[in-house]
């Protein structure tokens, strides 16, 4: 099967375990893979046979900025169930990152890796 990689989409959200996550909010990157056939797109040339990746960056935005979580899993599924909806789209992984998450002595990442399909 076909795919979509988008990588580096950054925006600022407000999930978070602790009160000040929710409060203060923070930087999340997400990384996509969308699974699909780009067969009738690589034919015609015309995006309207494929799937517009400005679209899924938009969307994939808005969720981080609006939606608030306590878990960053619930904040991958929600971006995986969404982009699922996508005309097309058979399945989705979701790589997120909490570039800085609060952790004292702590100065890595963590990121959440999940893959899903549509039924």
């Amino acid at each position: 099967m076909d795919s979509i990689h988008i990588t580096g989409i950054r925006s600022y959200g407000y999930t978070g375990y602790l009160p000040e996550e929710q409060m203060l909010g923070q930087w999340f990157e997400v990384d996509v893979t969308l699974w699909l056939d780009l067969t009738p797109a690589g034919t015609s040339d015309q995006i309207a046979d494929t799937l517009d990746y400005r679209h899924t960056i938009t969307t994939v935005e808005t969720i981080i900025k609006t939606c608030k979580f306590a878990l960053i899993e619930r904040l991958a599924t929600e971006i995986s169930d969404t982009l699922l909806k996508q005309p097309l789209v058979k399945k989705v992984r979701i790589q997120l990152t909490k570039p800085n998450p609060p952790i004292p002595d702590f100065t890595g990442k963590i990121q959440i890796d999940l893959t899903r399909e549509s039924i």
